[in-house]
């Protein structure tokens, strides 16, 4: 089985929308929350490699920062989050990959820097967040790594109770399969964010109104 970039970004979408139908619609349904806790290590891994290929990391920063703030009312109202959207997420993920590529002596502190500046900053999954797009941007299917992935499930689930998020372990299979080529164009994917927040809550305000 071999995955382009296309393939992989459709099933970060399908894993992120299954993950917040639940929430808005079935709370008590936990086998949405398993499979949405697959989307974002993906998002991860492409940030990655949006950050190692882009043409532009201006504008795409630029595009990430400014569909997040565009996303933020969305995200309060729809899921009623209360920290930085995930697209702010991958802002800041976007910054220390970027430093840490270009000042890579300095590579591990930067990665510190980033977890902790996860946390001041409130981004969805905080210093999870960031550890998990550090560890996915070196991805190499091998022990050590897996060592460090599990590893890095395993503190989060210890050290903030975070056990929701134990079913991403499996999440890095797929990108195993990743053949590294892009695939059809995916202008849609950033976007696609916002916009299914949005319809999500026009469509849960409808089911109210009809009540």
């Amino acid at each position: 089985m071999q995955l382009n970039n296309y393939h992989i970004k459709l099933l970060a979408a399908i894993f992120m929308v299954i993950d917040h139908v639940g929430i808005v619609f079935f709370p008590q349904v936990f086998i949405f929350r398993v499979i949405g806790r697959l989307s974002f290590p993906l998002f991860a891994w492409l940030l990655a490699q949006g950050e190692r290929y882009t043409r532009s990391f201006g504008r795409y920063l630029q595009r990430l920062v400014l569909l997040g703030l565009l996303s933020q009312p969305l995200y309060v109202l729809t899921l009623s989050g209360t920290r930085l959207n995930i697209l702010f997420t991958l802002s800041l993920g976007l910054i220390i990959l970027r430093l840490s590529r270009r000042l890579r002596e300095y590579k591990y502190l930067i990665w510190t820097l980033g977890i902790v500046s996860a946390e001041l900053v409130r981004v969805e999954y905080g210093a999870y967040g960031v550890a998990a797009m550090c560890l996915l941007s070196i991805f190499t299917p091998n022990l050590h790594w897996w060592l460090a992935w599990i590893g890095l499930h395993l503190v989060d689930a210890i050290t903030v109770s975070n056990i929701f998020q134990l079913p991403a372990i499996v999440t890095p299979v797929f990108i195993h399969f990743a053949n590294h080529q892009r695939g059809s164009s995916a202008r849609w994917f950033y976007s696609f964010y916002p916009l299914h927040l949005l319809v999500l809550f026009l469509i849960f305000r409808l089911s109210e109104a009809r009540l």
